[in-house]
């Protein structure tokens, strides 16, 4: 199936997504790798609202002109490098839709379905179509501490995706599907 979705979307949405659904989103999304991962849980407050955004493994690249930000190329990093945090992440901030790229692991793919999230997939080596979607860049954080990709952006997007639902919150996997169907 193919969905549309306004960012940010509620828990019954995200119960009718499963492995395989093509999803594009609408709205604000916050890109985090793994030093905005690690700082984001060590701090009792953060200056925006991460639950009412889908969070992008990504580490963009950005162009500023005459003091605006815009994204060159925005692709997905390799999301397993996460795993470490990303239960607590889930847990913490109330996170729903994840896209990254590779999969992630088992506690992650405990804590989509406990918290009822979902982790899509966005194809790697298209950064410029990423970028592309991206109508606005909102804020950016830490940018003086990590480093452009490491930091924190928030990106209004439109249209973004096709993203596919690779882990989703009944448990089901689409790389455990496909190894299961190569053996």
């Amino acid at each position: 199936m193919e969905y549309h979705l306004k960012l940010p979307v509620g828990r019954d949405d995200i119960k009718k997504l499963h492995v395989g659904d093509v999803i594009y989103i609408t709205g604000k999304i916050f890109t985090a790798r793994d030093e905005a991962h690690q700082i984001m849980l060590e701090k009792d407050k953060i200056p925006f609202a991460p639950s009412e955004m889908a969070l992008f493994h990504c580490g963009p690249l950005m162009k500023k002109e005459k003091g605006k930000w815009s994204a060159i190329s925005a692709g997905p990093t390799t999301s397993s490098r996460m795993d470490i945090f990303e239960d607590k992440f889930i847990e913490k901030f109330g996170i729903n839709i994840i896209i990254g790229k590779g999969g992630m692991g088992e506690r992650t793919e405990k804590a989509l379905k406990k918290y009822n999230a979902i982790y899509t997939s966005y194809t790697g080596g298209a950064g410029t179509l990423a970028a592309d979607k991206i109508e606005d860049v909102l804020g950016v954080y830490w940018l003086e501490d990590f480093g452009m990709p490491e930091a924190v952006w928030i990106f209004k997007v439109k249209e973004f995706g096709p993203l596919v639902v690779a882990l989703d919150s009944h448990g089901e996997s689409i790389y455990k599907k496909l190894k299961n169907k190569v053996k």
